[in-house]
């Protein structure tokens, strides 16, 4: 079926003032203003109402801790002090069902903000919880949106000198045995892949180097990505300097992880020299402002990386830190905050673009993050029906300076998978209850 997408009110595209056309899943043609497809369509969808951009892409988060936001152990905390509150009340009470349900909400949040493609730092699998990976692909499934699986690990606990809680760690071993069932089952390489496969041990201050070094090389073998936090926090690279002798940049190349395989997570304390080495090794990070707002962690240098050549993407992070998973409201925060780091010529379209192409690199893709033929047909089209955008005088800056909170239609491998501001097949009120009973339990475990 050929669709086309007609006359946008503003188009994130060069040269598409009059739409898209969408067949098979992809963006086959773009049409300047006043034109018309070269081949009959069959559908067309009016979206002279509609700020079109292309479907947002979410490089780092924490599914699970949906279940623990603005828990009353952990607010108003930095980094190490909030993971020691409510580390022990993950390991406690996460089980199948209520992380399916925070999987489950998580991934529907994002939908709805415009975000067609996720990617969810996943590294707690308590006992029970063997089968983390499955349950995320199952749920990304029903909804229909694109997901890397980022099988994060956890080997170190607080005995051996990290902050695990032992009821959150697994046997190296187990892990790796792991990381190898579900790259045969869901790493899936070919172009327009709904599932793809990350390697995410979760830090330097709770994982082994051995466990590093040794998931680096899984990695390479199956032409997987490699993704982990890295420094985030003053206290991180304090850290590292006390028991490895040497600061975050250097652990990561000494385990092998300076390629263009990798993204980071944060990627916050770096200095001049570390910028430059890791952008010549092409290595990626996701930049988090509302995460690193909240934690008060400090500003990423995304101008620096980009020049040196490292991607920069967007992501939420968890939302027991960003306690949202609303990746257009990160986009605006991405704005703001670099404004305030750098200067004004920090634009919309440098916000746009590191959650769309600076993502989909990240994640190493090239057939999504841009409305261009031959691309996917991911897309994200807002409305500024509401109060807050009345008086806007450029529709596409509009969505990130008046605060976008929502998309009104989303577009995923060319099937609508969000109308009139409402996910396909969701029954919103029924998640909000069920995931609201199985928070409570997250409550009484403080």
């Amino acid at each position: 079926m050929r669709i086309w997408i007609k006359n946008p009110l503003a188009i994130l595209a060069d040269n598409a003032g009059g739409g898209l056309v969408v067949e098979h899943g992809r963006i086959v043609e773009l049409i300047a203003s006043g034109g018309a497809p070269s081949a009959p369509v069959e559908v067309t969808f009016d979206a002279s109402r509609h700020v079109i951009t292309p479907g947002l892409v979410n490089t780092h988060h924490h599914m699970f801790q949906t279940l623990t936001r603005a828990h009353p152990a952990a607010i108003n905390k930095e980094l190490f002090p909030w993971l020691m509150a409510l580390f022990p009340i993950w390991a406690r009470s996460i089980n199948p069902d209520n992380f399916r349900l925070a999987t489950r909400l998580a991934l529907t949040e994002l939908l709805m903000s415009g975000c067609t493609t996720v990617s969810d730092h996943q590294y707690f699998f308590t006992p029970g919880l063997e089968n983390a990976m499955d349950i995320q692909a199952e749920e990304a499934a029903k909804l229909g949106i694109r997901m890397t699986l980022t099988r994060g690990s956890l080997d170190m606990t607080q005995a051996m000198g990290g902050n695990a809680p032992d009821g959150g760690v697994q046997d190296k071993d187990v892990i790796l045995a792991d990381c190898e069932r579900i790259i045969g089952r869901y790493h899936d390489l070919s172009d327009g892949a709904m599932t793809q496969v990350a390697l995410a041990p979760c830090a330097p201050f709770n994982v082994t180097k051995q466990l590093m070094i040794e998931t680096a090389q899984l990695a390479e073998k199956h032409n997987c990505r490699l993704h982990t936090h890295l420094a985030e926090t003053q206290d991180e690279v304090d850290y590292c300097q006390s028991r490895f002798q040497c600061r975050p940049v250097d652990y990561l190349e000494d385990a092998g992880w300076m390629t263009d395989r990798v993204w980071l997570a944060h990627g916050i304390h770096f200095n001049d020299d570390e910028v430059k080495r890791l952008g010549r090794a092409g290595v990626g990070v996701c930049h988090c402002p509302t995460s690193n707002m909240v934690l008060a962690s400090g500003q990423c240098r995304t101008r620096e990386l980009e020049q040196a050549g490292s991607p920069v993407g967007l992501g939420v992070d968890g939302s027991a830190s960003n306690d949202n998973s609303n990746l257009i409201e990160g986009v605006r925060h991405a704005l703001m905050m670099n404004r305030l780091t750098y200067d004004a010529t920090i634009t919309h379209f440098d916000a746009f673009r590191w959650a769309t192409e600076g993502s989909a690199k990240c994640l190493g893709r090239n057939d999504i993050g841009k409305i261009a033929v031959g691309k996917q047909a991911d897309l994200a089209l807002y409305t500024l029906d509401e109060l807050r955008f009345s008086g806007a005088g450029d529709p596409l800056a509009a969505l990130v300076l008046c605060g976008a909170h929502s998309a009104d239609r989303v577009m995923l491998k060319g099937d609508w998978r969000v109308i009139d501001a409402m996910p396909v097949g969701v029954d919103i009120s029924r998640l909000r209850r069920e995931h609201g009973e199985a928070a409570k339990a997250f409550l009484q475990a403080f």
